[in-house]
């Protein structure tokens, strides 16, 4: 998996090559580490950080942006919106 953070010189929150919509899932992680996670609608979001930790913001706000490394969205403790995509990450250059 490309992880843009071993160099060393590249920050948690960027840059972003593309923003892309994620489907939590507790099989499938993204194949990338994310550089951050954009949470459009507000809930619980749970995910594996590029450190390996499995973390939950709970009662996320709309519009919430956290610069930090992602492997996975969990489908496990995350809130669903089958109405619209709400949970995007950022694409590293490279990934």
């Amino acid at each position: 998996m490309h992880d843009p953070f071993k160099s060393g010189l590249i920050p948690a929150g960027g840059p972003m090559y593309d923003l892309v919509p994620v489907t939590p899932s507790d099989d499938s992680d993204l194949g990338f580490v994310g550089v951050g996670l954009y949470v459009q609608g507000g809930g619980d979001v749970t995910f594996k950080t590029a450190a390996g930790e499995t973390r939950t913001i709970h009662s996320a706000t709309d519009n919430l942006y956290l610069p930090v490394g992602v492997t996975q969205v969990l489908e496990t403790g995350t809130l669903s919106r089958p109405d619209r995509t709400w949970i995007w990450v950022g694409k590293p250059y490279g990934a």
